[in-house]
C-alpha cells in the first residue's frame, strides 16, 4: 500500500461520498419536479433539462430558486401521510370521530347505571344490544 497512502484514500472516499450524496440530492430534485401541481409541464420539462444538461449546476441553482417550495411540499406531504394513517389505524380499531367505540359506550352505560338512571334490567338489555 505504499502506492496508494492514506490521504489519498481519505480523498477518493470524501469524493466517492460527495457524489453519492449528489446523486440522492439529484434524485429528490427529480421526484420534486414531478410532485409540484402548481408547475407548468413546460416548466417541468425546462427544469428537468436544465438538471439533465448541466447537473452540478442545475441542481445547485434548483435547490437555491425552489428550496423552499421542496420543504414546504415535503411538509405537506408527510401531513397527508399522516392523516391517512390516523385514519387507516381508526377504521382498523374499529373507532369513530363521531360515535366513539364500543368500550366507550359500554363506560357510559356503566356510568349512567351507577348513577342511578338505568335500572339493572335496562343497563344489560342496552349492553347486550351494543355487544351484539
Amino acid at each position: 500500500m505504499d502506492d496508494y497512502p492514506a490521504l489519498s484514500v481519505f480523498w477518493s472516499m470524501l469524493w466517492f461520498f460527495l457524489w453519492i450524496m449528489w446523486l440522492f440530492l439529484l434524485f429528490k430534485i427529480i421526484t420534486d419536479i414531478f410532485r409540484d401541481h402548481e408547475m407548468s409541464g413546460w416548466g417541468k420539462a425546462g427544469w428537468l433539462i436544465f438538471v439533465i444538461i448541466l447537473p452540478f449546476l442545475g441542481v445547485l441553482i434548483y435547490v437555491i430558486v425552489r428550496g423552499k417550495g421542496m420543504t414546504e411540499r415535503d411538509v405537506k406531504q408527510a401531513k397527508e401521510n399522516e392523516a391517512a394513517l390516523q385514519s387507516y389505524i381508526r377504521k382498523t380499531a374499529g373507532t369513530s370521530s363521531a360515535g366513539g367505540s364500543h368500550v366507550d359506550e359500554l363506560a357510559r352505560l356503566v356510568e349512567l347505571k351507577d348513577k342511578g338512571a338505568l335500572s339493572e334490567a335496562e343497563f344489560q338489555q342496552a349492553k347486550t344490544k351494543l355487544l351484539a
